[in-house]
């Protein structure tokens, strides 16, 4: 019997351990798996000798195609036909980002559960309620309704099916092996989901249901005061004065306030500085050249594998370079022989919230203009890895997505509003492909404008240069037509005059061409003067970047690509000028210890640059945040009535102009403060906090330290991110970077006879963390350097450094 049990135990243990060492637990991997010395994450270490040719032979491409690798990794597509050109696109940025590719689409379209199991579910279902595939279906139904843009989105979707079939399972990227999932086949609607995600990144964040708290507590003519239409100081994109060619639609009447909200206990996510941009271009008329110079850098949250992925597409028609988003053919950002283009978001109001009044409990029926409308109901069945699959049901009306019937204990979800409807302009049909199918393409200005008019959201600035010696500028986008302030308080959903009434024609958007200054630029300000018939917004991001920019473009003569490049990594803080000398002179230095002294004698003598080795940007920054808390918390933090601060801004307005407004005070103490009293409070406050999280004031004040820059792995897999880098810029300078949002691309265009241009992103062409072109752009781009890129104009092109090639032949 004894020996029966041993020869079980001696059975069983190998096949537990089998078992164990090939299941996934938890967040760990399979040991087994992951360790295989033929299939594990060994197989992910790349040789740093690169293979200099290679042939496949790909069932799906119509001609053979060439594509060269430079010395970047960058590759250079030849084709002969517009098909072949995005089949290779799909099949070479699959090959370098197939992991980051089917992870974002994945998250856009809510179904990580089916890779991480149950603690995803929540995170799924605010997805789906989003509306985030309902929208990828309609933007989807309006590429394929186009021919061009179907043709691009099934070409590229062979090509990346082409790779996923071509790979065993110790070429799947590790990323794969740690989650322990295998790739599936790429479809149409998940190039769709791509763009709406990134709609959903843009979209900023609302405000409308802090507006209607502080409209209900503080009255009408305070919110006109504290959070006006128009900013104290603005730089509008659109310089001041432009003229208007057009007669504006008449402007929807504005209804009664609506005073029946219940959203006082909403907490929305704030809307976020620093998920801007900038662009501009210059004309001949200021460059060395005679030529125009264009140059942009989208500012976003910074991950690696990089954001973007540069490439060039060469067939009869294009010859294009710049970066596209992996997961969507084309090129967004870029430039061809004849024109350059880039974009900075708008942050238009294209998303309100609508209050819903429900029939009964089942929520079948809504009043909606004086009558019950039926709502709709969309099932949304999600996978979960290790369970049993569940559905979701999602309740629509007219306007949108209910996205929360009830309140869930879970973070996004606490930004929604319960029983209020979603309309967002990323849920309508769109074919934004197309717009880049013809930018790619365009020879001039008038190429640019049909382009734009096929753009949907996020609503662009869309700069452009042509060597015509042409320049212009549009705030595109499809713009609902409302009434003034249209979605800056809570909307009664049961008025018809609530709704969106029809759209801005393309045609008026706010754009200039070739405008007197010789300059076009945006940096998120203000789309345009007051002046401007329609309403886009009522508050855009601060204005310092943008006057920045102005300042040095309009003093700027006989420019070139270098005196641009240095500018993108300008670090001069316009908030410093206007403000640091009326606070300066009111601290007081006889109550300040030996630390603050020497912190105020160093912050007195600053020269207003956010360099990565200045104490004083590192002092200023906690200083002046300082202050706007002082202000304005005790007035606007109230528990259960969640409100936001007024602007900065404001906030520079009140310190300049009205240092004895009643907002100084703080009501919750017994004395009465003045504006003095606030400043060297926060001015202390920042010395003490600096010198308790660093110690003694020295080298650990720096800016560079405590901005702590770095740049994460796109899940956040602990030591795929880069070191800490030490670099300057602020969210409020031209080089706009925190600690991980900044610049995802910088780019300068020279257009000429022949253009040459300039880029460089925060990371790698490859996705794998085991190749040397993972992160090798990251120190040039931290250090304000970009790269020469190489515009190959036949694939055997001699100036440029190729390192490998590979030919793809059709079966």
């Amino acid at each position: 019997m004894i020996n029966k049990i041993k020869a079980f135990i001696c059975i069983l243990i190998p096949i537990v351990l089998a078992y164990a060492l090939n299941t996934k637990f938890g967040d760990l991997p399979p040991t087994l798996k992951f360790l295989n010395p033929f299939t594990g994450f060994w197989q992910n270490a790349e040789s740093t000798s690169i293979k200099t040719d290679k042939k496949i032979t790909l069932k799906g491409t119509h001609q053979n195609v060439d594509i060269a690798f430079d010395d970047r990794m960058i590759p250079h597509v030849f084709a002969q036909n517009d098909y072949d050109v995005y089949f290779a696109q799909g099949y070479v940025t699959a090959m370098h980002r197939l992991w980051q590719m089917d992870f974002q689409t994945r998250f856009a379209a809510g179904r990580i559960s089916e890779v991480v199991g149950k603690k995803a579910i929540e995170l799924d279902k605010y997805q789906r309620r989003m509306g985030m595939v309902f929208g990828a279906e309609n933007s989807l139904e309006g590429m394929m309704a186009d021919p061009k843009s179907k043709e691009m989105i099934l070409a590229y979707t062979a090509g990346i099916n082409a790779y996923i079939h071509s790979l065993s399972r110790s070429q799947l990227p590790i990323e794969y092996k740690i989650l322990d999932f295998k790739p599936e086949d790429w479809t149409p609607i998940k190039c769709a989901l791509l763009l709406k995600q990134m709609s959903a990144v843009l979209a900023m964040g609302s405000d409308e249901f802090y507006m209607t708290n502080i409209r209900n507590k503080f009255g009408t003519d305070v919110v006109k005061d504290l959070f006006p239409d128009y900013p104290f100081k603005e730089d509008p994109i659109i310089p001041v004065g432009t003229k208007w060619d057009f007669k504006p639609l008449p402007i929807p009447a504005e209804p009664p306030v609506f005073t029946d909200s219940r959203t006082a206990n909403i907490k929305t996510k704030q809307k976020e500085e620093g998920i801007g941009s900038n662009n501009w271009a210059l004309s001949g008329a200021k460059t060395a050249s005679g030529h125009p110079i264009l140059a942009n850098d989208p500012h976003l949250d910074l991950t690696l594998p990089s954001i973007w992925y540069q490439i060039q597409l060469h067939a009869p028609g294009i010859n294009a370079y710049g970066v596209s988003l992996p997961g969507a053919p084309g090129i967004i950002i870029g430039f061809n022989k004849d024109i350059a283009w880039g974009v900075t978001n708008v942050a238009a109001d294209v998303l309100d919230f609508y209050q819903v009044k429900f029939k009964d409990d089942t929520h079948k029926s809504y009043w909606y203009n004086n009558a019950w409308k039926n709502t709709s109901n969309r099932m949304e069945k999600i996978v979960v890895r290790g369970e049993k699959s569940i559905t979701d049901t999602v309740v629509y009306t007219h306007h949108g997505p209910v996205v929360y019937l009830q309140k869930t204990n879970f973070s996004k979800a606490g930004n929604i509003p319960v029983g209020n409807a979603l309309r967002w302009i990323a849920h309508e049909k769109s074919n934004e492909l197309k717009t880049f199918y013809l930018l790619n393409r365009g020879k001039n200005y008038n190429d640019y404008r049909k382009a734009l008019t096929f753009f949907t959201a996020p609503a662009q600035n869309f700069v452009f240069a042509s060597a015509d010696n042409d320049i212009a500028i549009t705030a595109n986008g499809k713009f609902p037509l409302k009434w003034k302030d249209q979605g800056k308080f809570i909307l009664d959903g049961t008025a018809a005059s609530n709704d969106w009434q029809g759209w801005i024609p393309a045609s008026e958007n706010p754009t200039v061409k070739n405008p007197p200054r010789n300059f076009v630029s945006s940096a998120n300000q203000s789309s345009t003067d007051s002046s401007y018939p329609y309403y886009i917004n009522w508050e855009f991001s601060p204005y310092e970047r943008g006057k920045r920019i102005n300042d040095r473009l309009a003093a700027m003569n006989n420019a070139t690509a270098d005196s641009i490049i240095n500018m993108q990594t300008d670090n001069y803080s316009i908030h410093a000028q206007n403000i640091l000398p009326a606070i300066l002179v009111m601290v007081d230095r006889n109550k300040l210890n030996a630390t603050q002294k020497e912190a105020l004698r160093i912050v007195s003598s600053w020269n207003k640059h956010y360099e990565a080795k200045s104490l004083a940007a590192s002092v200023f920054d906690l200083w002046t945040k300082r202050i706007q808390f002082n202000i304005w918390d005790d007035e606007f933090t109230i528990a259960d009535i969640p409100m936001r601060y007024p602007s900065r801004d404001r906030t520079v307005q009140l310190i300049l102009h009205e240092p004895n407004a009643k907002w100084i005070d703080n009501v919750n103490t017994p004395v009465k403060e003045s504006l003095a009293d606030l400043i060297n409070e926060a001015f202390k406050y920042s010395c003490d906090s600096l010198e308790r999280k660093f110690g003694p004031i020295g080298k650990l004040w720096e800016w560079g330290n405590f901005k702590h820059t770095n740049i994460p792995h796109l899940a956040k897999i602990p030591g795929f991110g880069s070191k800490t880098l030490m670099t300057g810029g602020g969210k409020m300078t031209i080089n706009a970077l925190n600690e991980s949002n900044g610049p995802s691309w910088r780019m300068v265009i020279e257009l000429g006879k022949m253009p040459k241009g300039h880029g460089v992103f925060p990371g790698g062409q490859s996705g794998n963390p085991g190749s040397i072109f993972y992160d090798n752009m990251i120190d040039t781009w931290a250090n304000g350097k970009l790269y020469d890129l190489f515009f190959m104009q036949s694939a055997n092109d001699g100036n440029a450094k190729i390192i490998s090639r590979l030919k793809i032949s059709k079966k």
